[in-house]
């Protein structure tokens, strides 16, 4: 699993760090997304797939490996 974010797209919401706070944190100025880990181990997976699905910019992109 690779991810990427948008940062431009993120709003802020913070539902990314509130569903995997290991993979992702929000910056201190503006709330923006910040990826903590690029390529987050299997353990994982479940938690980014759902972080995804809930933000509501759409700023969160999953590759499959």
């Amino acid at each position: 699993m690779r991810i990427t974010v948008d940062q431009d797209k993120c709003c802020g919401a913070g539902q990314c760090v509130l569903t995997a706070p290991e993979v992702f944190d929000q910056s201190d100025e503006d709330g923006v997304v910040v990826l903590l880990q690029p390529e987050p181990g299997e353990e994982h997976h479940a938690a980014v797939r759902e972080a995804a699905a809930v933000c509501p910019a759409s700023a969160i992109t999953v590759s499959e490996d």
